[in-house]
C-alpha cells in the first residue's frame, strides 16, 4: 500500500519554498541595505543644514563681549532671530561664564539669566570645541543637538578667547516619519514582489516536479504488477531521458514477469496441496521457497522467512552445520512446543538439489507433524509406567505380609489379624484402582453411559454434606466407645460450612456420578485439611451457570502443580496420598464426568491458605409453571 506524501514532506513544496526563501531572503538583505543608506542619507543632510551662518556667529560673540545690560541681550535676541534655524528648532546663547543670554523659544524666556547646567556646554565652553548629540525626550522624542563656541576676533582677523556658544536643538521626527514612510512602501512592495514570487515558485515547481510525479506513479503500478502504463515524456532532457528509460524498463519487467510467474504458478499449485511442509533452500542453505503448510508449523510470514538461514529457521543451528545436513540427510525430530501456543513435534527429512553434474545447488525438508503419534506414544508410555508403579507397591508390600504369614506369622494371634488386616487394605486399594481404570477407559472410549436428570441441586448437595455430617458424628460415638477399650484411633475432626443459594436450582446431571464428583472433591478436602479445620461449600447461580464450590483449609497446592492436578496419577505430595490410601485418579476421573455433563471444573489454591475447587454447570432457568404445570 502506497503511504501518502504530506504537503510538506513532498518535493512540489520544498522547491517551491527554496525559491520562495530565497526571493525572501535576497529582497530583504536588499531592502535593509537601502533603508539603512536611505536613513543614513537624510540624517547626514538634516545634520547638515542645521547650522548658523558666521556672521550670526561672530555678531553673537560680538553682543557677548559687551557689557550684561538691556541692550546687549536685546541685540542677542535679535540676532538669534535672524538665523534660519531658530524657526525649526531651539537656539539659546550662553556666554563664557555659563549663563544663558538669549533663547528662540519664546516659552522658556525665564531661563534667560540662569545657568546653563547641560554638562556639554561646560565641555564646548572649556575645550572651544563643538559638539554634535542627540537627546531624547518622553514627549518631543529624539532632537539633534549641536553646541558650537563663540569666540572672540581681533581686528587683524585672528581667533580670540571663548566669550560663549550657541546651543541648538532641533527634533528629528520629521526625518524619522520619512524613513518610516519609506519603509512601509519597501514592506508592501516586498509582500507583493512576495506573492508574485510563490506564484512563480509554485509553477516551475509544477513543472520540474510533474515527469517526476509520472514516473513515481508508473513504478508504483509496476510495484503492485500493473505494466500497460507509459509515462508521459514533457520534453528532451534528462528528466524526458528518464521517462523514456523507464517505459522501456516496464515492458521487459512484463515480458520477465509472465515468464517466472508462469513457472511460479506451477510450482505453487504442487506445494499448495501439500499437507506436509516443504522448505528449500538455495546452496548457502538460505530460504528461497516455502509453502503454507510449513508457514503455519513454523508460525511465521514468507517475508520474514525468506532469506533465513534453515538452520535458524529450525532452530538447529546450534547441533548441526549445513555440512552435516548435506552429507548425512538424516531424519530430525524437532520440538517447537516452546516456540508455539501449543505442542508441535515436527519430523524433518532432507534431501539434496542436484544437477546432472552432481553440483549440489540447494537442499529441500519435508516437515511431517507427528505431535498425535508422539503424544499418544508419550502418554501411552507414562501410562503404563504408572499404572505398573502404582500396582508394584501394594503388590509388593502383600508379598511381604503374605511371605511373613507362610513362615509362621499366622500362628501369632495378635500378629496375623493385623497382617491380614493390610493385606485387605492394599487388595481393596488395588480394587479401587482398577475400577477407576476401567471408568476412565470407559469414559475416554464413549462407552460410559450417562443418565441424565433434572434434580434439585440445593437438595441433593445438602444431601451429600449431610451424609458426610453422619459419618463423622457416627465416627465420634464409635472413637468414644473404643476408648473405654484402649483403641487409640481416632479419626480427623472437621466442620463443614455451608453457603447455598435458597432458590431451587434444577440441574440436568447423572446423579450417580455426580455424587462421585463431590465425594472425591470432599474426601480431599478432608485428607488434606488439619484436624479440626473448617471445609466451606457453596452453591450459587450466575446467569446461565450454577457454581459449586468446595473450600479447604489444608497446605495448598503449588502454583506450578495447579495445572497438573487433573492429571492422571498425578500427586502433589505422592507419599502423603498413598499412605491415605488415594490412586491418583479420583480428580482425572471429575474431570471427565464435569466434562462429559458439558461443565468445568478448575482449582484456585495458594499455597499454606488451602485450595477451592470449582465446577460449573450450565443452567437454564425453569419459569414459574412452565413445565411442570398440568394439563
Amino acid at each position: 500500500m502506497n503511504k501518502k506524501i504530506r504537503l510538506f514532506q513532498s518535493i512540489h513544496f520544498k522547491i517551491a519554498i527554496v525559491f520562495i526563501l530565497l526571493l525572501l531572503v535576497t529582497v530583504e538583505i536588499i531592502g535593509a541595505y537601502f533603508v539603512r543608506s536611505l536613513e543614513q542619507q537624510n540624517v547626514d543632510t538634516f545634520k547638515t543644514s542645521i547650522n548658523i551662518d558666521p556672521y550670526i556667529q561672530d555678531k553673537l560673540a560680538t553682543d557677548l563681549m559687551q557689557e550684561g545690560n538691556e541692550t546687549s541681550d536685546r541685540d542677542i535676541k535679535s540676532t538669534i532671530s535672524q538665523a534660519e534655524v531658530a524657526n525649526s528648532g531651539q537656539v539659546q546663547v550662553i556666554d563664557a561664564k555659563g549663563t544663558i543670554r538669549g533663547n528662540s523659544n519664546v516659552n522658556e524666556q525665564s531661563s534667560v539669566g540662569q545657568k546653563a547646567t547641560s554638562a556639554s556646554i561646560k565641555n564646548v565652553l572649556y575645550n572651544g570645541q563643538t559638539y554634535e548629540g542627540y537627546e531624547y525626550g518622553d514627549k518631543t522624542g529624539a532632537a539633534y543637538t549641536k553646541i558650537i563656541p563663540l569666540k572672540s576676533t581681533s581686528t587683524t582677523g585672528d581667533t580670540g578667547n571663548i566669550v560663549g556658544a550657541v546651543y541648538i536643538s532641533v527634533n528629528m521626527n520629521s526625518v524619522y516619519d520619512n524613513i518610516n514612510q519609506i519603509v512601509r512602501i519597501f514592506l508592501i512592495a516586498s509582500l507583493v514582489a512576495g506573492l508574485l514570487g510563490t506564484l512563480i515558485s509554485i509553477v516551475i515547481s509544477r513543472a520540474i516536479t510533474r515527469p517526476i510525479d509520472e514516473m513515481k506513479k508508473q513504478a508504483i503500478r509496476m510495484a503492485r504488477g500493473d505494466y500497460s502504463g507509459q509515462v508521459r515524456i514533457y520534453g528532451q532532457d534528462e528528466l524526458g531521458q528518464l521517462a523514456v528509460a523507464v517505459n522501456n524498463l516496464s515492458v521487459r519487467v512484463e515480458e520477465a514477469q509472465e515468464a517466472s510467474e508462469s513457472e511460479r504458478r506451477r510450482l505453487d499449485s504442487v506445494l499448495a496441496h501439500m499437507t506436509d511442509g516443504v522448505i528449500a533452500t538455495d546452496r548457502r542453505g538460505n530460504v528461497i521457497i516455502i509453502n503454507e503448510t510449513a508457514l503455519e508449523f513454523l508460525n511465521r510470514k514468507n517475508e520474514d522467512t525468506i532469506g533465513v538461514s534453515i538452520l535458524k529457521l529450525l532452530n538447529i543451528d546450534k547441533d548441526y552445520t549445513l555440512r552435516d545436513l548435506l552429507e548425512n540427510q538424516q531424519e530430525l525430530l524437532l520440538d517447537f512446543s516452546e516456540q508455539t501456543d501449543h505442542d508441535l513435534i515436527l519430523r524433518a527429512d532432507f534431501s539434496l538439489i542436484q544437477r546432472e553434474t552432481g553440483f549440489i545447488s540447494g537442499l529441500v525438508a519435508v516437515l511431517h507433524d507427528v505431535t498425535e503419534q508422539q503424544k499418544n506414544d508419550r502418554e501411552r508410555r507414562e501410562f503404563v509406567s504408572n499404572v505398573s508403579h502404582e500396582l508394584r507397591t501394594p503388590l509388593t508390600s502383600m508379598r511381604s505380609y503374605i511371605e511373613a504369614l507362610n513362615d509362621g506369622a499366622w500362628q501369632d494371634p495378635e500378629v496375623a489379624p493385623q497382617f491380614l488386616k493390610v493385606t485387605q487394605e492394599e487388595t481393596d486399594r488395588m480394587i479401587r484402582m482398577i475400577n477407576d481404570l476401567l471408568s476412565l477407559s470407559r469414559l475416554d472410549s464413549g462407552t460410559s453411559k450417562i443418565d441424565l436428570e433434572y434434580l434439585n441441586l440445593n437438595e441433593f448437595f445438602n444431601y451429600i454434606l449431610d451424609r458426610f455430617d453422619m459419618m463423622l458424628k457416627t465416627d465420634n460415638e464409635h472413637t468414644g466407645e473404643a476408648s473405654s477399650a484402649n483403641q487409640s484411633e481416632k479419626r480427623k475432626q472437621y466442620t463443614i460450612k455451608r453457603e447455598i443459594t435458597r432458590r431451587d436450582l434444577w440441574v440436568e446431571v447423572d446423579p450417580d456420578k455426580f455424587m462421585q464428583v463431590i465425594d472425591n472433591i470432599l474426601n480431599n478436602a478432608i485428607k488434606y485439611s488439619p484436624d479440626g479445620g473448617v471445609i466451606t461449600a457453596r452453591l450459587l447461580e450466575t446467569h446461565n451457570h450454577v457454581i459449586l464450590s468446595i473450600s479447604d483449609q489444608g497446605l495448598g497446592i503449588p502454583r506450578k502443580d495447579l495445572n497438573k492436578i487433573f492429571d492422571r496419577f498425578y500427586r502433589v505430595d505422592k507419599a502423603r496420598s498413598r499412605k491415605q490410601g488415594g490412586t491418583g485418579l479420583g480428580l482425572a476421573i471429575s474431570k471427565e464426568v464435569v466434562e462429559a455433563l458439558n461443565g468445568r471444573i478448575w482449582v484456585d489454591s495458594q499455597e499454606g491458605r488451602g485450595s477451592t475447587f470449582y465446577i460449573s454447570l450450565p443452567y437454564d432457568p425453569l419459569d414459574d409453571g412452565g413445565e411442570w404445570d398440568e394439563a
